[in-house]
């Protein structure tokens, strides 16, 4: 009998030590909101901080170098009858700043087809500090017959790369899987035809 009181007393405290943890968890949102209310910190949306007569601004972001500007130029060499070129030649950046370029690509022959590119970099140093989050380099894709694609390369270049550079050629080489990887010739740039349609 008293084992079974004792029994039932802990189950009475754990259930008042659960429901209080789960009060507390629930009140924590608004205790927060609270303390940054009154001490000004840690806003968690800047449309919460308001200002009667001012809007709210987006800070900058810290990481961008704007100081300086950074050519980068897109290059491709094509072996083999399709059409693969980027939508932009070049484009000045900051380091630190999130740029974006597209590439059009082909396949004009009447058959499927699965290529991939390689990219390089000029200076070579360039390419530790060229920071690439969306790339469809070292991918392998199948085309078929006439079919058109474009694909993003979406970068940012490391505000730690040498002062002294001042231009970044971003180069791609694009090949048909089941071939030789050709070389890209030393500083040769080869023009390509016009997408259809491509401006």
């Amino acid at each position: 009998m008293g084992l079974r009181h004792e029994n039932f007393k802990m189950v009475g405290k754990l259930c008042i030590i659960a429901l209080g943890m789960f009060a507390f968890g629930y009140a924590l949102v608004p205790i927060y909101r609270a303390i940054c209310e009154v001490t000004g910190i840690n806003i968690l949306a800047l449309s919460e901080l308001k200002v009667p007569g001012q809007r709210a601004t987006v800070p900058s972001n810290s990481q961008v170098d704007r100081t300086r500007l950074i050519t980068v130029e897109f290059d491709v060499n094509v072996r083999g009858p399709w059409h693969f070129k980027p939508a932009v030649r070049s484009m000045q950046v900051h380091p630190g700043e999130l740029a974006t370029v597209l590439y059009q690509f082909q396949n004009t022959q009447n058959r499927s087809m699965a290529a991939q590119a390689i990219p390089s970099y000029a200076p070579q140093q360039a390419g530790a500090h060229f920071n690439k989050l969306e790339c469809f380099c070292f991918t392998q894709y199948t085309l078929a017959p006439g079919e058109q694609k474009e694909w993003p390369v979406a970068f940012v270049i490391d505000p730690r790369l040498s002062k002294d550079v001042h231009t970044i050629t971003l180069s791609y080489t694009f090949f048909e899987i089941g071939g030789a990887v050709p070389a890209a010739p030393p500083g040769q740039v080869r023009a390509n035809a016009p997408l259809p349609g491509a401006v």
